[in-house]
């Protein structure tokens, strides 16, 4: 016997209709790319939305076409962005901090036939525009008075063709099952790979995004999604904002300390998400500068592990939750949030920054577990590590045109390449990437753990660790580290700060001083560029033992 419930299709349209009927005078604020803040509503954003769908349409865009935007979380790239997916063609986010190269292969690959791009990128395109022969119109997110001169063939200026439209659209009756986005992984092993998302997957991704557990929005809040929109789809906030009509906060190009702090304060956030190395650069604004976070509630953080060291100084000094999160492109992206559990408020701080600095439990619509070499399953117990596989209705399930093979084991798990251990309450922590690993004698060391570590030390701003050669060991660690602006510390003074507090034979065997660490376009740490800057270092400790 089936159900006689109506058969409503879940599509990402459902949630801008909704935010506009009953949150159409919510604000959506913008950081504009020419400079000014500029401020629309739900209402505005839905009627632009179908103008940019009829624009399309009239350009010859048709259902299941794909669509590119290469541009910074802006109002107008949310229109973009719903005018896209309602016309019922496929948004395919670019990420502008990739390569020449990757972008060549990722839009070619994909076929992409219209880009939307900030004036900012305008170089870029043009740079590589004659060797994309699929994209036939370019539409620059500006308007008239702004709209630069370019190389770009068929360039159109963003706002005339959007006021050229009535906005008379009826969004598409696609399937819910019918791809709405596109989002291609880091590529840290061979070509990027396309991951594509459905409008079914979206819209039940963006409502495990809203639970209590997770990020829990509601219409009250004002948040600031700093992580882009051009990465993995926005930790699902473009749709799950206005699904509630919580108001949001656009922070343009602009994520240095000083700019996300003016947001912060100025537009009342009250959450806001984003990688490490935003949440680094704030704290250190706060601190020259003396400023509070009075009406901050939460801030999330994922993208990689932060910092014990973060956490305390947002949780201590700022009164500000902080939630860990974990995801990847292939999780649409959010896998996991660490919220604590009944009771754990009651625990001392110290005891709930040791649940907070882990990646947290999965999220509904997520089933997890640790596997060995072999595809068993081991123990939630907190101390076995192995594959972290996960399924659900927002995993993927394969990649475009079938790139990598079947993706999947027999039981429909996917393998995310992290190691991870999963404790007997379900939070789960990343012990490693599967290839970032390093092998003594053996055994594993977790390069995360020491990087953490090294983090906590005052004078240290940023720290990564990769694996080098050792004639007796196989592989030993290398500590890299990039000092606070100021300071200069001493690889003695690192080392006896982490003695003790990992177990000696993790302890690195040299540690050196950089001015930068290289970031991946997603803003996590290159270890494979550090590896190779490093492929002929020769540990001290590696001549002792020849």
């Amino acid at each position: 016997m089936q159900g006689l419930m109506q058969n409503w299709p879940l599509r990402v349209t459902t949630i801008i209709d909704h935010a506009a009927r009953f949150h159409g005078d919510r604000e959506i604020v913008t950081r504009t790319v020419e400079g000014p803040i500029a401020r629309t509503t739900y209402r505005e954003v839905h009627l632009r939305a179908r103008k940019v769908a009829q624009a399309l349409t009239r350009l010859g865009i048709k259902e299941g076409d794909i669509v590119a935007t290469m541009a910074w979380n802006t109002a107008r790239h949310l229109e973009a962005w719903y005018g896209i997916m309602g016309m019922g063609a496929v948004c395919h986010t670019l990420n502008p901090r990739l390569f020449a190269e990757q972008l060549i292969y990722i839009i070619n690959h994909a076929e992409d036939k219209i880009i939307f791009l900030d004036l900012t990128f305008v170089p870029i395109l043009e740079g590589i525009a004659d060797k994309l022969p699929n994209v036939k119109t370019y539409v620059i997110m500006t308007d008239k008075a702004h709209m630069p001169e370019t190389k770009l063939p068929n360039a159109l200026c963003f706002e005339e063709i959007v006021e050229a439209e009535d906005g008379e659209f009826k969004w598409a009756e696609v399937d819910e099952n019918a791809a709405c986005g596109l989002c291609y992984t880091s590529g840290t092993t061979g070509n990027p790979k396309g991951v594509l998302y459905s409008h079914r997957s979206n819209v039940l991704h963006s409502m495990a995004v809203n639970t209590g557990d997770a990020l829990g929005m509601k219409s009250a809040d004002t948040i600031l999604p700093v992580v882009p929109m051009f990465h993995a789809n926005a930790w699902g906030i473009a749709y799950a904002a206005p699904a509630v009509g919580a108001k949001i906060v656009m922070p343009g190009a602009n994520m240095d300390g000083e700019s996300i702090y003016e947001l912060l304060d100025k537009e009342g956030v009250t959450v806001t998400a984003a990688v490490p190395t935003i949440w680094l650069m704030l704290l250190q604004y706060l601190e020259k500068t003396k400023s509070e976070l009075p009406k901050l509630d939460r801030v999330v953080i994922g993208g990689s592990a932060a910092p014990r060291s973060m956490i305390e100084v947002f949780e201590q000094k700022y009164n500000v939750k902080v939630f860990h999160a974990w995801g990847m492109t292939e999780t649409s992206p959010m896998g996991t949030l660490g919220a604590l559990k009944a009771g754990m408020e009651d625990w001392p701080l110290e005891k709930q920054i040791d649940v907070k600095a882990k990646q947290g439990r999965a999220i509904y619509t997520v089933e997890m577990k640790i596997t060995d070499d072999d595809g068993n399953e081991l123990p939630s117990d907190g101390k076995a590590f192995g594959h972290l596989m996960v399924r659900g209705p927002a995993v993927a399930g394969a990649y475009l045109k079938s790139e990598g093979g079947n993706i999947l084991d027999k039981d429909g798990w996917f393998d995310t390449g992290d190691v991870a251990t999963i404790d007997e309450q379900g939070y789960m922590q990343i012990t490693d990437r599967a290839k970032d690993l390093i092998k003594s004698g053996g055994e594993w060391i977790s390069s995360i753990e020491i990087e953490n570590l090294a983090v906590g030390h005052p004078k240290v701003a940023e720290a990564a660790v990769i694996g080098i050669a050792h004639p007796k060991w196989d592989e030993r660690p290398l500590l890299i580290i990039v000092p606070n602006e100021g300071e200069s510390p001493t690889k003695d003074e690192i080392l006896r700060y982490m003695e003790g507090k990992i177990a000696k034979w993790w302890m690195p065997d040299d540690v050196v001083f950089v001015d930068e660490i290289p970031h991946t376009a997603t803003g996590k740490i290159q270890k494979l560029a550090l590896r190779e800057k490093f492929k002929d270092y020769t540990l001290p400790t590696a001549t002792a033992a020849e």
